[in-house]
């Protein structure tokens, strides 16, 4: 995470305040004073500085102030210039820093980005892998050398199409959640709140936050990974694919020479009991399994072969490393916003009988597959 100072509303307002009480004052002072003012010229000592003489039309008491006799503001506006000076000089510079940030303010950012990557504990390799018998189907229609594919389309799944000969740009990635409501088990680490069947509004508890730790993962990489967090499925769920094409259009006009863009979701079966699971070493992780569109959709999507490449390259290298963390892919008639980029895809972690636990060990070992895979 990188912290930057902002300017929050209770800093505001105690500035007013003060502002105010310095201002209340003064006016005490220059109504006993009054007489002064009848035998002494005016002057406009504050208006030599613009960041003053603008609080002229914005505070009248002050404006008031300032155009006081000369020896009364000598005495009496010079500490209120003074207050205000500083107070101002304090936003101004926050303000700065925040647009301009310095060399030691970057050098910060960048020890924080450092000590979350020191944190993560990424995966290792070399480990016996297992996937638990549950009542999990395993079908599939064609195979690509131990890769799986359940094809639910019309189209013939040749060798060619299934051969991953495809080069990905890997500096930025993109995560986003069309179903971010989506939400497992309840464990006694990870207990919440339901807003819906196996759904919730928080954050810390949904797919979300699967995305989060999928994030600090690839972070831990040297990926630049951008996570959206918006709740394109609340409060409706109609029409949760239509906002996140908006959400996933604009990323990639803000992240340019952008392949890999993943909708990361939960399987939407809301049967509890149905919780795909292998046990890699001594940690049980949540199955992962690659959903890809074709040309079946409401868009134009001729080039889906690529977003299939792309998941099979995965899949082949997880196969390598941690044999059963990922189920046979699905390819369907849908496009599911996949024709925005030749890596885009969608990834479902585990089920409704997964806990948050089991999710988030997944997306320890899908990254160090992603990284392994995308060298």
């Amino acid at each position: 995470m990188v912290n930057m100072a902002v300017i929050s509303l209770k800093d505001i307002v105690k500035y007013l305040i003060k502002v105010i009480a310095i201002t209340f004052i003064i006016v005490i002072i220059i109504k006993y004073s009054s007489y002064i003012k009848n035998n002494l010229n005016k002057t406009e000592i504050l208006k030599s500085n613009s960041m003053l003489s603008c609080i002229d039309t914005t505070i009248p008491g002050i404006a008031s102030v300032n155009h006081a006799t000369t020896e009364t503001a000598t005495k009496t506006i010079e500490p209120l210039k003074l207050a205000l000076g500083i107070e101002l000089g304090m936003i101004t510079s926050i303000s700065k820093e925040e647009n301009n940030p310095s060399s030691e303010v970057i050098a910060k950012q960048n020890d924080e980005e450092e000590k979350v990557k020191q944190n993560v504990e990424q995966a290792k390799t070399g480990l016996k892998t297992e996937v638990q018998s549950s009542n999990v189907p395993n079908k599939y229609t064609t195979q690509y050398k131990g890769v799986k594919v359940k094809n639910e389309t019309d189209n013939k799944l040749t060798t060619e199409i299934l051969t991953p000969n495809i080069n990905i740009k890997n500096k930025n990635i993109i995560i986003y959640h069309t179903h971010a409501c989506e939400s497992y088990t309840s464990s006694e680490k990870y207990s919440y709140k339901a807003t819906g069947k196996f759904r919730t509004t928080d954050k810390n508890y949904s797919v979300v936050r699967v995305g989060r730790e999928l994030k600090s993962q690839l972070n831990s990489y040297g990926y630049k990974v951008t996570h959206n967090e918006t709740l394109h499925d609340y409060p409706s769920y109609s029409g949760s694919y239509e906002n996140s094409l908006k959400t996933a259009t604009k990323l990639l006009e803000e992240n340019k020479n952008t392949d890999i863009v993943i909708d990361l979701h939960r399987d939407a079966i809301g049967d509890s009991s149905y919780a795909p699971t292998v046990k890699i070493g001594d940690e049980y992780a949540a199955q992962i399994m690659f959903v890809i569109g074709s040309n079946g959709g409401s868009y134009k999507h001729e080039n889906w072969q690529q977003n299939l490449k792309f998941a099979v390259k995965i899949q082949e290298k997880a196969n390598e490393l941690y044999p059963g963390l990922f189920k046979p892919i699905i390819l369907r008639e849908s496009c599911y916003n996949q024709h925005l980029a030749k890596g885009a895809v969608i990834i479902e972690v585990g089920a409704t009988g997964n806990t948050l636990e089991q999710t988030l060990a997944s997306m320890k070992y899908f990254a160090k597959v992603m990284n392994e895979a995308l060298k």
